[in-house]
């Protein structure tokens, strides 16, 4: 029986994820490791996100997709997924098998092994950058200046004096459009299924929804409304109130 898998990808700001930076190397690492092994790619999801925060929707769909199909999560590097021990741990106890393609014979023991030391880096960085801002701050405030290591400049003052060179308010749009349309599309699988069971409304999808405790879009419980803008995103059509 052929292997599926669902894809995770994730960048960690704003940024990467308008240029594309990143996601292309994630994405040719998944598909690399699916052709290898004869699997079938039957979905992606990716988002823009911290690695410090465990409210990702885009994750949460691609689980989703994977306990509806039986398919393994995939992801390029396990520092994708979390570098949180507490989250990794959780995510392992949910049941949903996971492949990073960085480590793929890596077994639970290892992996929790390596979140840990991720998690405990991350933690050693934050404080390292903590103290160097403080130290900077100190310069500052007693007149000095500082030079930076990494672009030669001049500093009178912390953050970016210019600002933002290209200012995108539509990227910011254009980003919760493509979140709301992959969260249609992830849950459209467990709509579909409802409907079968014969709930044709969507006050009656709405009430098996929260049954299953399917999480809305925004984390919340589900609406006859909520519904029909899934529907109608997913260009599935909305059934009568």
């Amino acid at each position: 029986m052929t292997s599926q898998f669902v894809a995770y990808h994730r960048v960690s700001t704003a940024k990467q994820g308008a240029s594309g930076l990143g996601l292309a190397a994630q994405r040719q690492a998944v598909r690399e490791h699916v052709a290898r092994h004869g699997g079938e790619l039957i979905g992606e999801f990716e988002e823009v996100e911290s690695g410090k925060r465990s409210d990702r929707p885009a994750l949460a769909q691609a689980m989703e997709r994977c306990r509806l199909t039986g398919s393994t999560l995939l992801i390029a590097k396990l520092d994708r997924l979390s570098r949180n021990v507490h989250f990794l741990s959780g995510l392992m106890e949910q049941g949903v098998d996971f492949i990073a393609c960085d480590m793929p014979s890596a077994n639970k023991l290892t992996v929790h092994i390596m979140a840990a030391v991720a998690q405990q880096e991350r933690e050693a960085i934050s404080t390292r950058t903590k103290a160097a801002l403080g130290s900077i701050r100190l310069k500052l405030a007693n007149g000095e200046v500082h030079v930076s290591s990494r672009s030669g400049r001049t500093l009178v003052r912390l953050g970016n004096p210019q600002g933002l060179k290209d200012r995108r308010p539509d990227l910011g749009t254009a980003a919760k459009r493509k979140k709301a349309t992959a969260f249609a599309l992830g849950v459209m699988p467990t709509i579909r299924k409802i409907q079968a069971e014969g709930a044709v409304s969507l006050a009656a999808i709405a009430s098996k929804l929260n049954e299953k405790r399917v999480r809305a879009a925004r984390g919340g419980e589900w609406t006859p409304m909520s519904v029909k803008r899934v529907l109608d995103r997913s260009g599935a059509g909305s059934p009568s109130q």
